[in-house]
């Protein structure tokens, strides 16, 4: 079965699913770094969809960055600039052909992150 890529954003500070925050998906190959994917989430913090679906998964090196910043000034967190936290990015290697899930757990001073399932 071919592996796949999933994630989603939860707000730990409102203790709520992160929803409109954009997610950028990059393969990164030596020192380049190509494009391959965006989404917004949803009402869950979810994206639609995998954000790298079945047919396009390749094992590899891979960059998921999460536009924070703009979320956060969205909801009223920005009384001092620069923010502590801007773009997001997560770098991390797929190899195996199995189902792979970023999640990221945010706020406005912190953020953790781990292979879910």
């Amino acid at each position: 079965m071919p592996g796949f890529l999933t994630t989603h954003v939860l707000d730990t500070a409102r203790g709520a699913p992160a929803q409109g925050l954009k997610i950028t998906l990059y393969r990164i190959t030596g020192q380049s770094r190509e494009k391959i994917a965006e989404k917004i989430t949803n009402d869950d913090g979810r994206t639609d969809g995998p954000i790298l679906p079945e047919a396009a998964f390749a094992t590899g090196t891979y960059e998921l960055v999460f536009a924070a910043g703009d979320y956060l000034r969205r909801l009223g967190i920005d009384a001092i600039a620069p923010l502590f936290l801007d773009d997001v990015p997560i770098r991390f290697g797929m190899s195996a052909q199995d189902h792979y899930h970023v999640p990221l757990l945010l706020s406005p001073y912190g953020y953790s992150t781990y292979r879910g399932s």
